[in-house]
Protein backbone atom coordinates (compact mmCIF):
# COMPACT_ATOMS: atom_id res chain seq x y z
CA UNK A 1 0.00 0.00 0.00
CA UNK A 2 2.95 2.43 1.05
CA UNK A 3 3.85 2.21 -3.02
CA UNK A 4 0.54 4.06 -3.95
CA UNK A 5 1.58 7.27 -1.21
CA UNK A 6 3.42 9.31 -4.48
CA UNK A 7 0.78 8.64 -7.00
CA UNK A 8 -2.01 9.69 -4.49
CA UNK A 9 0.15 12.49 -3.38
CA UNK A 10 0.33 13.96 -7.14
CA UNK A 11 -2.97 13.33 -7.61
CA UNK A 12 -4.17 15.18 -4.85
CA UNK A 13 -1.81 17.89 -5.43
CA UNK A 14 -3.75 18.40 -8.82
CA UNK A 15 -6.87 18.30 -7.35
CA UNK A 16 -6.70 20.69 -4.86
CA UNK A 17 -4.59 23.09 -7.03
CA UNK A 18 -7.62 23.22 -9.12
CA UNK A 19 -9.99 23.72 -6.52
CA UNK A 20 -9.17 27.95 -6.19
CA UNK A 21 -10.03 28.48 -9.74
CA UNK A 22 -13.59 26.19 -9.45
CA UNK A 23 -14.41 28.25 -6.20
CA UNK A 24 -13.80 31.49 -8.28
CA UNK A 25 -15.64 29.82 -11.19
CA UNK A 26 -18.36 29.05 -8.64
CA UNK A 27 -18.57 32.75 -6.58
CA UNK A 28 -19.22 34.13 -10.43
CA UNK A 29 -23.43 32.91 -9.56
CA UNK A 30 -23.54 32.63 -6.03
CA UNK A 31 -21.78 34.44 -2.58
CA UNK A 32 -18.87 33.11 -1.12
CA UNK A 33 -20.90 31.77 1.54
CA UNK A 34 -23.24 29.89 -0.79
CA UNK A 35 -20.23 27.88 -2.70
CA UNK A 36 -18.74 27.16 0.57
CA UNK A 37 -21.63 25.30 1.99
CA UNK A 38 -22.86 23.73 -1.65
CA UNK A 39 -18.96 22.41 -1.49
CA UNK A 40 -20.12 20.82 1.74
CA UNK A 41 -23.36 19.83 1.41
CA UNK A 42 -22.70 18.23 -2.11
CA UNK A 43 -20.01 16.19 -0.71
CA UNK A 44 -22.46 14.94 2.04
CA UNK A 45 -25.31 14.20 0.19
CA UNK A 46 -22.67 12.33 -2.27
CA UNK A 47 -21.43 10.24 0.53
CA UNK A 48 -24.62 9.69 1.87
CA UNK A 49 -25.04 6.39 0.27
CA UNK A 50 -21.65 5.01 1.78
CA UNK A 51 -23.76 5.35 5.09
CA UNK A 52 -25.37 1.95 4.09
CA UNK A 53 -22.21 0.07 4.15
CA UNK A 54 -20.05 2.28 6.57
CA UNK A 55 -22.55 2.71 9.12
CA UNK A 56 -21.20 0.60 12.14
CA UNK A 57 -19.02 2.66 14.06
CA UNK A 58 -18.09 2.82 17.57
CA UNK A 59 -18.65 6.44 18.05
CA UNK A 60 -18.30 6.90 21.84
CA UNK A 61 -14.76 6.08 20.58
CA UNK A 62 -14.59 8.20 17.64
CA UNK A 63 -17.14 10.92 17.30
CA UNK A 64 -14.49 13.73 18.62
CA UNK A 65 -11.98 12.89 16.09
CA UNK A 66 -14.43 13.29 13.53
CA UNK A 67 -15.96 16.74 14.73
CA UNK A 68 -12.67 17.62 14.32
CA UNK A 69 -12.11 16.20 11.09
CA UNK A 70 -15.07 17.97 9.68
CA UNK A 71 -15.65 21.17 11.38
CA UNK A 72 -11.53 21.71 10.49
CA UNK A 73 -10.83 19.60 7.71
CA UNK A 74 -13.66 20.62 5.56
CA UNK A 75 -16.00 22.89 7.24
CA UNK A 76 -14.27 26.06 8.43
CA UNK A 77 -12.01 26.38 5.38
CA UNK A 78 -14.51 25.84 3.11
CA UNK A 79 -15.62 29.61 4.34
CA UNK A 80 -12.25 30.57 4.89
CA UNK A 81 -10.93 30.01 1.54
CA UNK A 82 -14.42 30.99 -0.48
CA UNK A 83 -14.27 34.52 1.49
CA UNK A 84 -10.83 35.01 0.98
CA UNK A 85 -11.20 34.54 -2.88
CA UNK A 86 -13.48 38.35 -2.58
CA UNK A 87 -10.66 40.05 -2.33
CA UNK A 88 -7.44 37.99 -3.01
CA UNK A 89 -6.80 36.06 -6.39
CA UNK A 90 -7.22 32.51 -6.58
CA UNK A 91 -3.53 32.14 -7.31
CA UNK A 92 -2.06 34.09 -4.17
CA UNK A 93 -4.75 31.52 -2.31
CA UNK A 94 -2.91 28.45 -3.66
CA UNK A 95 0.35 29.59 -2.69
CA UNK A 96 -0.08 30.60 0.99
CA UNK A 97 -2.65 27.20 0.95
CA UNK A 98 1.61 26.03 0.98
CA UNK A 99 1.05 26.88 4.50
CA UNK A 100 -0.23 23.85 5.95
CA UNK A 101 3.26 21.46 6.71
CA UNK A 102 4.57 24.41 8.85
CA UNK A 103 1.35 24.47 10.87
CA UNK A 104 0.83 21.25 11.39
CA UNK A 105 4.75 20.89 12.72
CA UNK A 106 3.82 23.52 15.08
CA UNK A 107 0.75 22.02 16.69
CA UNK A 108 2.11 18.73 16.84
CA UNK A 109 5.01 19.44 18.98
CA UNK A 110 2.63 21.61 20.62
CA UNK A 111 -0.54 19.76 21.19
CA UNK A 112 -0.37 16.50 19.69
CA UNK A 113 2.91 15.29 21.33
CA UNK A 114 4.96 14.77 18.28
CA UNK A 115 8.52 14.83 18.37
CA UNK A 116 10.80 18.30 16.54
CA UNK A 117 14.06 18.80 15.60
CA UNK A 118 16.48 21.84 14.26
CA UNK A 119 15.60 20.52 10.95
CA UNK A 120 12.37 21.41 11.24
CA UNK A 121 12.53 24.15 13.57
CA UNK A 122 14.68 25.82 10.50
CA UNK A 123 11.87 25.21 8.04
CA UNK A 124 9.18 26.57 10.25
CA UNK A 125 10.98 30.49 10.30
CA UNK A 126 12.07 30.12 7.09
CA UNK A 127 8.53 29.71 5.77
CA UNK A 128 7.03 31.74 7.96
CA UNK A 129 9.35 34.92 6.37
CA UNK A 130 8.41 33.56 3.19
CA UNK A 131 4.63 33.63 3.85
CA UNK A 132 5.41 37.27 5.57
CA UNK A 133 6.73 38.39 2.24
CA UNK A 134 3.76 37.00 0.20
CA UNK A 135 1.41 38.72 3.04
CA UNK A 136 3.27 42.01 2.73
CA UNK A 137 4.21 41.86 -1.18
CA UNK A 138 3.55 45.95 -2.10
CA UNK A 139 3.26 47.00 -5.64
CA UNK A 140 0.24 45.13 -6.33
CA UNK A 141 -3.16 46.58 -5.45
CA UNK A 142 -4.21 43.21 -5.18
CA UNK A 143 -1.98 41.80 -2.97
CA UNK A 144 -2.28 44.67 -0.15
CA UNK A 145 -5.56 43.04 0.94
CA UNK A 146 -3.88 41.37 4.21
CA UNK A 147 -7.01 40.51 5.83
CA UNK A 148 -8.23 37.98 3.24
CA UNK A 149 -5.02 36.44 2.92
CA UNK A 150 -4.90 36.30 6.51
CA UNK A 151 -8.34 34.04 5.97
CA UNK A 152 -6.18 31.38 4.01
CA UNK A 153 -3.83 31.37 7.00
CA UNK A 154 -6.14 30.92 9.15
CA UNK A 155 -7.78 28.15 7.01
CA UNK A 156 -4.50 26.10 6.74
CA UNK A 157 -3.89 25.99 10.32
CA UNK A 158 -7.52 24.40 10.02
CA UNK A 159 -6.01 21.83 7.91
CA UNK A 160 -3.47 21.65 10.02
CA UNK A 161 -5.24 21.17 13.09
CA UNK A 162 -7.04 18.58 10.99
CA UNK A 163 -3.88 16.51 9.88
CA UNK A 164 -3.19 16.22 13.40
CA UNK A 165 -5.72 14.92 14.08
CA UNK A 166 -6.26 12.13 11.93
CA UNK A 167 -3.47 10.97 12.70
CA UNK A 168 -3.42 10.82 16.23
CA UNK A 169 -7.58 10.03 16.91
CA UNK A 170 -8.23 8.09 13.87
CA UNK A 171 -5.50 6.16 12.62
CA UNK A 172 -7.71 2.60 13.20
CA UNK A 173 -10.38 4.05 11.03
CA UNK A 174 -11.38 2.93 7.75
CA UNK A 175 -10.86 6.10 5.75
CA UNK A 176 -13.65 5.78 3.98
CA UNK A 177 -15.40 5.44 7.51
CA UNK A 178 -13.97 8.06 9.13
CA UNK A 179 -14.29 10.29 6.44
CA UNK A 180 -18.27 9.37 5.51
CA UNK A 181 -19.12 10.06 9.00
CA UNK A 182 -17.05 13.35 9.13
CA UNK A 183 -19.17 14.44 6.60
CA UNK A 184 -22.78 13.18 8.87
CA UNK A 185 -21.39 15.92 11.77
CA UNK A 186 -21.06 18.82 9.10
CA UNK A 187 -23.23 18.01 5.86
CA UNK A 188 -26.32 18.68 7.66
CA UNK A 189 -24.92 22.23 8.83
CA UNK A 190 -24.29 23.30 5.55
CA UNK A 191 -27.38 22.16 3.78
CA UNK A 192 -29.65 23.93 6.30
CA UNK A 193 -27.29 26.52 6.13
CA UNK A 194 -27.54 26.90 2.38
CA UNK A 195 -31.36 27.04 1.71
CA UNK A 196 -31.76 29.87 4.45
CA UNK A 197 -29.62 32.10 1.74
CA UNK A 198 -31.51 33.00 -1.87
CA UNK A 199 -29.52 30.34 -3.10
CA UNK A 200 -32.85 28.77 -4.92
CA UNK A 201 -33.54 32.47 -5.94
CA UNK A 202 -30.15 32.65 -7.77
CA UNK A 203 -30.24 29.17 -8.83
CA UNK A 204 -33.64 30.16 -10.80
CA UNK A 205 -32.99 33.54 -12.26
CA UNK A 206 -29.21 33.87 -12.52
CA UNK A 207 -27.51 33.59 -16.01
CA UNK A 208 -24.80 31.75 -14.56
CA UNK A 209 -25.94 29.68 -12.12
CA UNK A 210 -25.92 26.27 -13.65
CA UNK A 211 -22.59 26.45 -15.25
CA UNK A 212 -21.50 28.03 -11.86
CA UNK A 213 -23.34 25.19 -10.08
CA UNK A 214 -21.46 22.29 -12.03
CA UNK A 215 -17.97 23.84 -10.80
CA UNK A 216 -19.28 23.33 -7.51
CA UNK A 217 -20.23 20.26 -7.63
CA UNK A 218 -16.88 19.29 -9.26
CA UNK A 219 -15.17 20.98 -6.10
CA UNK A 220 -17.69 18.84 -4.04
CA UNK A 221 -17.53 16.01 -5.21
CA UNK A 222 -13.88 15.12 -6.59
CA UNK A 223 -12.04 17.95 -4.95
CA UNK A 224 -13.76 17.03 -1.11
CA UNK A 225 -15.19 13.93 -1.26
CA UNK A 226 -13.04 11.32 -2.61
CA UNK A 227 -10.30 13.87 -2.00
CA UNK A 228 -10.62 13.69 1.81
CA UNK A 229 -11.06 9.90 1.45
CA UNK A 230 -7.70 9.52 -0.47
CA UNK A 231 -5.98 11.86 1.62
CA UNK A 232 -7.18 10.42 4.81
CA UNK A 233 -5.64 6.83 3.49
CA UNK A 234 -2.36 9.02 2.76
CA UNK A 235 -2.19 9.97 6.04
CA UNK A 236 -2.29 6.28 7.53
CA UNK A 237 0.61 5.23 4.78
CA UNK A 238 2.98 7.87 5.25
CA UNK A 239 2.01 10.12 8.08
CA UNK A 240 1.12 13.59 8.54
CA UNK A 241 3.94 15.52 7.81
CA UNK A 242 4.26 13.82 4.24
CA UNK A 243 0.37 13.92 3.51
CA UNK A 244 0.69 17.87 4.08
CA UNK A 245 3.02 18.28 1.25
CA UNK A 246 0.64 18.30 -1.06
CA UNK A 247 1.15 22.02 -0.98
CA UNK A 248 4.35 21.13 -2.88
CA UNK A 249 2.46 20.81 -5.88
CA UNK A 250 -1.21 22.94 -4.80
CA UNK A 251 0.59 26.05 -5.50
CA UNK A 252 2.21 25.15 -9.17
CA UNK A 253 -1.38 23.95 -10.25
CA UNK A 254 -2.81 26.90 -8.58
CA UNK A 255 -0.41 29.45 -10.02
CA UNK A 256 -1.04 27.60 -13.44
CA UNK A 257 -4.54 28.27 -13.36
CA UNK A 258 -3.83 31.79 -12.38
CA UNK A 259 -1.68 32.38 -15.02
CA UNK A 260 -4.66 31.14 -17.55
CA UNK A 261 -7.21 32.90 -16.17
CA UNK A 262 -5.04 36.16 -16.55
CA UNK A 263 -4.49 36.92 -12.87
CA UNK A 264 -1.21 39.06 -12.29
CA UNK A 265 0.89 37.27 -10.53
CA UNK A 266 3.86 39.18 -9.34
CA UNK A 267 7.92 37.88 -9.28
CA UNK A 268 8.01 38.25 -5.55
CA UNK A 269 5.18 36.53 -4.98
CA UNK A 270 7.12 33.40 -6.92
CA UNK A 271 10.28 34.17 -4.79
CA UNK A 272 7.80 34.37 -1.48
CA UNK A 273 5.70 30.66 -2.79
CA UNK A 274 9.46 29.33 -3.57
CA UNK A 275 10.99 30.41 -0.29
CA UNK A 276 7.72 28.40 1.85
CA UNK A 277 8.31 25.43 -0.74
CA UNK A 278 11.88 25.74 0.23
CA UNK A 279 10.92 25.69 4.12
CA UNK A 280 8.91 22.60 3.82
CA UNK A 281 11.58 20.76 2.21
CA UNK A 282 13.97 21.47 4.88
CA UNK A 283 11.42 20.55 7.59
CA UNK A 284 11.25 17.02 5.55
CA UNK A 285 15.03 16.82 6.16
CA UNK A 286 14.28 14.75 9.19
CA UNK A 287 12.12 11.89 6.97
CA UNK A 288 15.63 11.84 4.56
CA UNK A 289 18.22 11.42 7.30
Amino acid sequence: MKNLKWPILIVLSLIWGSSFVLMKRGMEAFSSDQVAAMRIGLAYVFLLPFLIKYYRIDLKKYWKGLLGMGVFGNLIPAFLFTKAETGISSSLAGMLNALTPIFTVILGFLFFSNKTNGFQVSGIVTGFGGALLLLYNGGDAETSSTKYALLVVAATLCYAISVNIIRKYLNDLNSIRATVWAFMFTGPIAVVYLFSTNFMDVLNHHPQALSALGYTAILGIVGTALSVIAFNELIKISGAIFASTTTYLIPIVAVFWGLREKETITWTQVLAMCVILGSVWIINLKKRT
